[in-house]
């Protein structure tokens, strides 16, 4: 199993400098890929621009949105960012989305809140016209770069709804788990997965990237209470089961990645509850273990 590093594009005070060392240190370590995530609402860095200074900054690691929130985002303007990033890095990335669950990111954006299923329905099965180079219409020609991979970037759908799996099984390669999940619920998800894959005969197997937050070193239960607390206060109950399952020691990381790989988990993200750099280092120790 692989091991992902989320880069801590959630941090206001994020610099470019800051950025550039994470970025590209992980390039130079265990990782697999690099991960950034997605709100409309705070002041956050916004993730494919993070990725597209990633892909001129890097030689190998993977590039990947976990997630972003599709449905808050114009279908053609998304489809030529992801590929262009995907072009501009040979290939190197995963578009991982989601519908979330904040309300007043579908305000600040001026979409529909109650649709965002039948939505992102739509908009995976637009990018992917767009991506293999069809038209809109017959007014209108190809609309971005043409795709390294036939059919555009890997789409990893991520989300706890059952929709999402004959959505993955017509449109995705794969599915994305949420962080924090209940190991039994996602097994199950991923085992209809595999059967709606097989029903729509597509071929080869779909992929799986997993999640969880971690925290290291001798402030890992403060750094992980202050991150969970800020993020998801606005739900108290979410934000307890966060702080419950979040690995804040070196043993529990170990065990949280041996329980994602005996699931059958492809790639596993860990994402920092601090900016420092020794969060990296930490968890880089334990990657290069990971066979």
């Amino acid at each position: 199993m692989r091991i992902a590093l989320g880069l801590p594009s959630r941090v206001a005070s994020a610099s470019g400098e800051m950025m550039l060392q994470w970025i590209s240190r992980a390039d130079a370590g265990p990782f697999s890929s690099v991960v950034v995530t997605d709100r409309v609402v705070g002041q956050v860095l916004e993730p494919l621009s993070i990725l597209a200074m990633a892909a001129g900054a890097t030689k190998r690691i993977g590039l990947m949105t976990s997630v972003v929130v599709g449905p808050t985002r114009e279908t053609t303007l998304l489809a030529r960012q992801a590929a262009t990033i995907d072009t501009l890095s040979g290939g190197r990335l995963t578009l991982g989305v989601g519908i979330g669950v904040r309300k007043n990111d579908y305000l600040a954006s001026a979409t529909d809140f109650h649709k965002r299923g039948e939505s992102s329905a739509n908009q995976y099965e637009l990018l992917r016209k767009l991506w293999r180079g069809e038209t809109l219409s017959a007014d209108t020609g190809p609309i971005g770069p043409p795709a390294v991979r036939p059919d555009g970037p890997e789409l990893l759908i991520g989300g706890y709804v059952p929709a999402i799996v004959e959505r993955i099984a017509k449109w995705g390669d794969g599915y994305m788990a949420p962080g924090g999940g209940e190991p039994e619920a996602m097994l199950k998800t991923w085992q209809n997965i595999l059967a709606a894959w097989k029903e729509h005969n597509r071929p080869g197997q779909p992929r799986w990237v997993g999640a969880s937050y971690f925290a290291l070193g001798p402030n890992a239960q403060e750094h992980a209470s202050h991150y969970i607390n800020h993020n998801y206060g606005y739900n108290p109950e979410l934000a307890a089961k966060r702080l419950r399952t979040l690995p804040a020691s070196r043993e529990a990381v170990e065990t949280a990645i041996k329980r994602q790989a005996d699931m059958g988990v492809d790639e596993f993200i860990l994402r920092p509850c601090a900016e420092d750099l020794d969060q990296m280092d930490r968890l880089a120790e334990v990657a290069a273990k990971v066979k």
